[in-house]
């Protein structure tokens, strides 16, 4: 049984930004890379909203800065992933990975992200980064003047829409019931606006296009009618998976699996275990934002073992 002072999991931008903070307080962290090392913005080809990247960043290379930052420091990077824990109020944490390995902690970072949710599609899958997207907040500005879809019937899906219509010339929502899980409120402000064309009893069948997206294929739920509808970007808008399956034994999450913070810090329910990024933020969901929180954790898991 290895025994760390602090342990993070998850090397996305909270968990490599808690590394190089508890790294410069000489408590040279471990952090347990997961099932995508760097998270999901080494599969984004250009970040244009970080500070301190006038032209813009691949997602792969901040990524790699921030891993190579944290390691100069003395952070420890293993690629491996929890497969289960035993977390208790204040006290020892115990992890078991993947490789068999299992280790001790007297803290414990959680930073273990979301994935968006998808269609299944595979042309889908096959478009992302080329016209295909599950962020309005990142991508968005690359469709100026153009057409593109977004599909959703909630919250996220109205909020993406609209903020879509700063920039293209059209939105197409699609959603496939005829009836919204978005507040009222939101399905107003939808309908509303005249960039906005609501299509529902929809379902999209595929994403058109071969090296980039060219439209998207529909039905209709009820008359089986099919249609295509030109545009240049795909929004999934389908909400987030939170990966705190492993946790929600120990620690309180929300109806959706996002781990709760205490008092407006990073602390979860149990002493010594803290959150921060994705897996803690139904709202953001932001690489700047996630760093924050990963600075944030660091800082409160630094005064814990302190006083510890």
């Amino acid at each position: 049984m290895e025994k760390e002072r602090l342990v993070i999991i998850g090397c996305g931008p909270a968990g490599l930004t808690a590394a190089i903070y508890a790294a410069r307080a000489s408590l040279s962290p471990l952090v347990i890379s997961g099932q995508l090392p760097g998270g999901l913005l080494t599969q984004t080809s250009e970040v244009e909203n970080f500070p301190g990247f006038e032209d813009g960043v691949n997602g792969y290379e901040l990524m790699d800065k921030m891993d190579k930052q944290a390691k100069r420091f003395g952070a420890r990077v293993i690629f491996d992933q929890v497969s289960s824990v035993n977390f208790t109020d204040g006290e020892t944490q115990t992890l078991k990975l993947m490789s068999g390995k299992e280790i001790e902690a007297e803290a414990v970072i959680i930073a273990a992200g979301a994935t968006p949710r998808w269609l299944g599609l595979d042309s889908e899958e096959r478009l992302k980064n080329r016209g295909v997207s599950a962020c309005a907040t990142c991508d968005g500005a690359f469709y100026r003047n153009m057409d593109v879809a977004v599909a959703g019937g909630g919250d996220s899906a109205m909020e993406e829409a609209t903020f879509l219509t700063k920039f293209a010339s059209k939105v197409y929502l699609i959603h496939r019931r005829d009836e919204f899980r978005a507040s009222p409120i939101m399905v107003e402000r939808a309908k509303a606006n005249p960039k906005i064309e609501i299509i529902t009893n929809a379902v999209i069948d595929e994403i058109l296009g071969e090296k980039e997206v060219e439209g998207i294929a529909v039905h209709d739920v009820k008359t089986q009618e099919k249609r295509e509808i030109p545009c240049k970007g795909f929004f999934a808008a389908l909400g987030h998976i939170p990966a705190t399956a492993l946790y929600k034994d120990f620690i309180e999450t929300d109806d959706k699996g996002y781990i709760i913070l205490q008092n407006n810090r990073s602390q979860t329910s149990l002493k010594g275990i803290f959150a921060a990024g994705d897996c803690a933020d139904p709202v953001y969901r932001q690489a700047i934002h996630a760093a924050g929180m990963g600075c944030a954790a660091a800082m409160d898991a630094i005064k814990y073992l302190e006083e510890k």
